[in-house]
């Protein structure tokens, strides 16, 4: 297993931690996983551009 699939794993578990569905980070909005979003969208991009 690469590093980058290794990254793009635990990114996407990070993403689903992030949704907004408990009662203290409802405020939030969707900042945290719209953020963590971005980063697994460049992350796979590199991963196919083959920089990872």
């Amino acid at each position: 297993m690469s590093l980058g699939l290794l990254l793009l794993i635990v990114l996407i578990l990070m993403l689903i931690g992030v949704v907004p569905t408990w009662p203290h980070s409802r405020s939030w909005g969707y900042g945290p996983s719209g953020a963590l979003g971005v980063v697994v969208i460049v992350l796979i991009v590199l991963m196919l551009l083959g920089r990872i």
